[in-house]
């Protein structure tokens, strides 16, 4: 599996890439643009093919979800532990971690969970440099929670994320701060096939 994360900040003609990186086989994107307002966010779902909005997860906005038949949430570690989660029953849900004692002890009623940072990232210069995240997966005891590497990953070094004995790969800096996302998409997906996975 890959997801995509939005970058914070809007880019040039981000709906029609998003779109593009959907007919390429991206599996779920997830909507991480909460500097937005309803409307705005509601404008920008609306630029995304109809026939991808159930491969969309929303960061933010839940209300949203109704209105245009998302059925995926995300939540931030703070709004797990606050049990935000509590309100909507029947979605698929997500959240992430940073160490693999606490995706250990995730229950089952979370679909998967982001663990970061795997490798230095991208688009936070500095983060994750001295992490150890990769190499701590090898203690994964939930067989229940889908694990999804986040941090620097890339078509260089996506292989080793499945290598690792993680379940899937979410991509951010590797997409939005090329001038080809698509390329490196396919290059990501090129690798990951070359895998088996």
């Amino acid at each position: 599996m890959i997801i995509i994360i939005t970058p914070e900040k809007n880019i040039n003609n981000e709906t029609e890439i998003i779109n593009g990186l959907f007919q390429e086989g991206l599996d779920l994107l997830h909507l991480r643009k909460s500097f937005m307002s309803r409307d705005e966010m509601a404008d920008f779902i609306r630029n995304i093919d109809p026939e991808f909005r159930h491969r969309l997860v929303l960061c933010s906005h839940y209300e949203l979800a109704e209105q245009f038949e998302i059925s995926r949430l995300h939540f931030r570690e703070t709004d797990r532990k606050n049990n935000r989660q509590a309100s909507f029953a029947g979605k698929v849900i997500s959240t992430s971690v940073h160490d693999m004692e606490t995706f250990n002890e995730l229950d089952k009623s979370w679909a998967y969970a982001f663990i970061s940072p795997v490798f230095p990232s991208i688009s936070k210069k500095g983060y994750g440099e001295h992490s150890a995240v990769l190499h701590e997966i090898k203690k994964r005891s939930n067989p229940h929670v889908r694990l999804i590497a986040l941090g620097g990953i890339d078509q260089y070094n996506i292989q080793d994320i499945f290598k690792s004995g993680a379940d899937g790969a979410a991509l951010l800096g590797a997409i939005w701060e090329n001038q080809e996302p698509l390329q490196v998409f396919r290059a990501c997906m090129h690798a990951v096939r070359q895998n088996g996975k």
